[in-house]
């Protein structure tokens, strides 16, 4: 193979952790442009009001940095040890998303694509910019255009190589690299990830309904969770990997090709319900630290487990979940009335006889409009 700077670019993204790496051109492609457009003129973007904001930017590399001329997209694996599907009948023990059970993806990818690019300056020079999930970037559509893998009937990135367990990044650079063949979509006729999805949010093959979708309703809604999707949800606490679990290329996967950073820690591969209950502001602080699920704050994550609390049918917790009845947050009260209603454990005098007038005001117009 020819000694190109391009070859001698894939060589040290492999050397810093990367399993995956292409280039493609920066080209104004307006397909992911105008069916980004349409997504969000649906609303099915539901509070991620930062999506809207800066969709002119997200549109193409171009939008958002003029003298962009190559991108080069890279994929971490993370995939895992264990099947995710085990624990879907272990209705006291949480579910925790792949990705979020070892360290925080943003700081690990980061730290390589900073490595990479200090390579890049080095070795042809050029500005260059690098992203990681937070920037109005469309990984994904770059991702393919580069020869990583396809987005799926899922919507998330499939690899021949990786199964659907890559972690994105990019790097925007004024060098003109050899660009890679794009990806071809392999689907085929498998349904799999539309058909497994607890709560339908696929409206159809290739198209999310995020207002529907497990990990926007555990990770970025904000408040209660409607109350229709709340059994769907069953015992996840932070996100879902139900659509990627199934997806059949997963078998080309190899657990030891994951990066070591992403590898599970012990207290958060199958953590009990209970123990995420009785969480306090401090003590969830020190267990997630270093951890994606810190963003979230305690009082979301506590709301999450109150709902798979409800879903158990284990009576082990209605005690934990009495405790939240008297929690600060709304939501969680909400969620743990919600449980404690589907355990057939909820105690009309305890609120009444242990709750102030101006908070069970708030208990009565919050139950209203949350709990059946």
């Amino acid at each position: 193979m020819p000694d190109t700077l391009t070859h001698r670019l894939k060589a040290e993204a492999a050397r810093l952790g990367f399993v995956a790496c292409g280039v493609t051109r920066a080209i104004d492609d307006p397909l992911p442009g105008s069916r980004l457009a349409q997504w969000l003129s649906d609303g099915a973007h539901g509070t991620m009001e930062w999506m809207e904001a800066r969709a002119a930017w997200r549109r193409s590399p171009l939008a958002l940095w003029p003298e962009v001329r190559s991108v080069v997209a890279l994929g971490m694996s993370y995939a895992p040890p264990e099947d995710p599907l085990r624990l879907g009948n272990s209705a006291e023990t949480a579910r925790i998303s792949v990705y979020a059970q070892g360290q925080d993806y943003h700081d690990v990818v980061k730290k390589a694509l900073k490595a990479l690019a200090r390579w890049m300056v080095a070795e042809g020079g050029g500005a260059l910019k690098l992203f990681v999930d937070t920037a109005p970037v469309m990984e994904k559509p770059l991702a393919m255009a580069a020869g990583l893998g396809w987005q799926g009937k899922h919507t998330n990135l499939v690899s021949r190589e990786h199964g659907s367990w890559l972690l994105l990044g990019c790097i925007f650079t004024e060098l003109v690299l050899d660009p890679d063949p794009p990806s071809r979509d392999s689907c085929g006729s498998c349904n799999a990830c539309q058909d497994i999805c607890p709560t339908n949010a696929f409206p159809q093959p290739y198209q999310i309904d995020a207002r529907r979708c497990i990990s926007y309703l555990t990770i970025e809604h904000h408040g209660p969770i409607p109350r229709e999707l709340r059994a769907g949800i069953g015992n996840h606490v932070y996100g879902c990997d139900d659509c990627l679990s199934v997806c059949p290329w997963n078998k080309f996967a190899v657990a030891a090709h994951a990066h070591l950073a992403f590898a599970p820690r012990a207290e958060l591969a199958a953590p009990d319900v209970a123990d995420l209950l009785a969480l306090d502001d401090a003590t969830f602080r020190q267990v997630f630290a270093g951890s994606p699920i810190k963003r979230i704050g305690r009082d979301r994550l506590v709301r999450n487990a109150a709902i798979a609390a409800g879903n158990s049918a284990a009576p082990t917790l209605v005690a934990p979940l009495t405790a939240l009845l008297d929690d600060p947050d709304p939501a969680v009260r909400g969620a743990a009335v919600w449980a404690l209603r589907r355990l057939d454990a909820l105690d009309p005098d305890r609120i009444a006889g242990e709750t102030d007038e101006t908070v069970l005001d708030e208990w009565r117009a919050a139950l209203s409009t949350l709990d059946s």
